[in-house]
């Protein structure tokens, strides 16, 4: 197998011999077209004189390391720019990768392909991306002794990298993105924690070009997870009407806190392409200050009437499964929206079906008022070692809750 390997570094330079076995060119660059094969080299680009030439795959007999291209077909035409394909010298080499089994961002130094004998065609596949020393000393030596000295001398040298079909290119311009089919299913499948930390890495266009076309609510899980600063500068790179999108899917708070990093235009722009329901949420948030209960607060909580029961609570949970993940607490409240209880969620399930909910109640009823402050709020969570507290307004009214992730958010700003 090893002896059908090839680098590009190997490539690059390779002389092209027509049918009497004379040159040509040498190999300037090569390109694959994603949208015909993912892996394989489509076209040649051959420095001959004045002019490139494009060699198509299908034109090639044979590919040597010690003697080069051989032509099958000697009908090249003039290399003409295309957004169809991918050049490796010029689009790859030097660019970023983001590796997604490895969670991370990588620069390409060289890519290992394999010499391929296909229906009486030899070809040319894009096998590896190479990110390691063995690949920055090719580089360095590239052109300046025989390939075959340059094997021997990486020999010792642990490679590093990564499948071909395991990466996903970054490409700043998000219009040429699509036009050459790179999906981001890989990277919907990562955890937002992971997704945010390559976004962070990557630099302000890459950013965007990701966000803008991945799916909305894997997009507002990742920005969540990203620095607060990063946030802002993201959400003002974006069309707002993706940036609405986006903030729609963030849990109301999250997006408040999202918004108040951006010039009062900017957010309103946003603002304006918002659904009715969401941008309401939202607009009641941002007008609390950012280090009170209120500024801190969620909007999303499971609320019943102080005469419920079991049975109640267990319909309204089914009727709120997107909120059980960070659901542990269910108020009650009378009938002028004033809070009244709060009942663990852990104790619906040994109790009695028709058992009434304020009976479950945790005693005494632990509350703070929108306007207290960051610190007070920290101490309560401290002091009480609890998971939720429920907020009030100067009514009493149930204004909404701040829960433990909350408070880590806090502390790690801090």
């Amino acid at each position: 197998m090893a002896n059908h390997l090839l680098f590009f570094t190997e490539l690059m330079g390779m002389p092209v011999l027509d049918l009497k076995g004379s040159r040509i060119g040498r190999v300037k660059d090569a390109a694959l077209v994603p949208r015909d094969h993912a892996s394989r080299i489509d076209r040649y680009l051959v420095g001959g004189g004045d002019a490139w030439l494009t060699v198509r795959y299908d034109q090639v007999a044979g590919i040597s390391r010690e003697t080069g291209i051989r032509l099958s077909d000697e009908q090249l035409v003039p290399y003409h720019e295309d957004d169809c394909i991918l050049r490796i010298a010029r689009d790859l080499l030097d660019q970023q990768i983001i590796d997604v089994t490895g969670r991370k961002v990588v620069r390409v130094n060289d890519l290992t392909m394999e010499i391929r004998q296909e229906n009486g065609r030899t070809t040319v596949h894009v096998v590896e991306v190479d990110v390691g020393l063995r690949s920055v000393v090719r580089r360095l030596l590239q052109g300046g002794m025989p390939a075959s000295w340059i094997r021997r001398l990486q020999g010792p040298i642990q490679p590093n990298s990564i499948r071909w079909d395991l990466c996903n290119v970054v490409e700043s311009d998000p219009l040429r993105r699509l036009r050459l089919a790179i999906g981001y299913q890989r990277l919907e499948g990562l955890h937002p924690a992971d997704l945010a930390d390559i976004v962070e890495e990557l630099g302000p266009a890459d950013r965007g070009a990701i966000l803008e076309n991945i799916d909305s609510e894997v997009a507002a899980d990742t920005l969540t997870e990203i620095d607060p600063k990063m946030q802002a500068a993201i959400l003002e790179s974006l069309e707002p009407e993706k940036a609405a999108d986006i903030v729609e899917e963030m849990a109301p708070d999250e997006a408040a806190d999202a918004l108040s990093e951006l010039e009062d235009e900017t957010s309103e722009e946003i603002l304006g392409e918002m659904e009715a329901e969401p941008k309401t949420e939202v607009e009641e948030l941002l007008e609390f200050e950012e280090d009170t209960a209120g500024g801190m607060m969620n909007t999303e909580y499971v609320a019943l009437s102080e005469g419920a029961a079991v049975d109640d609570a267990l319909v309204a949970l089914r009727a709120n499964e997107d909120l059980l993940e960070q659901l542990n607490t269910i108020f009650l409240v009378d009938a002028q929206e004033r809070l009244v209880a709060a009942i663990p969620l852990a104790r619906l399930f040994v109790a009695p079906a028709g058992a009434r909910l304020k009976e479950l109640a945790s005693d005494p009823l632990i509350q703070a008022h929108v306007g207290e402050s960051q610190d007070r709020v920290t101490e309560q969570f401290d002091k009480y070692n609890i998971l939720t507290l429920p907020v009030v307004d100067d009514e009493g009214k149930l204004a909404g809750v701040i829960t433990a992730d909350d408070i880590i958010s806090v502390l790690r700003q801090k």
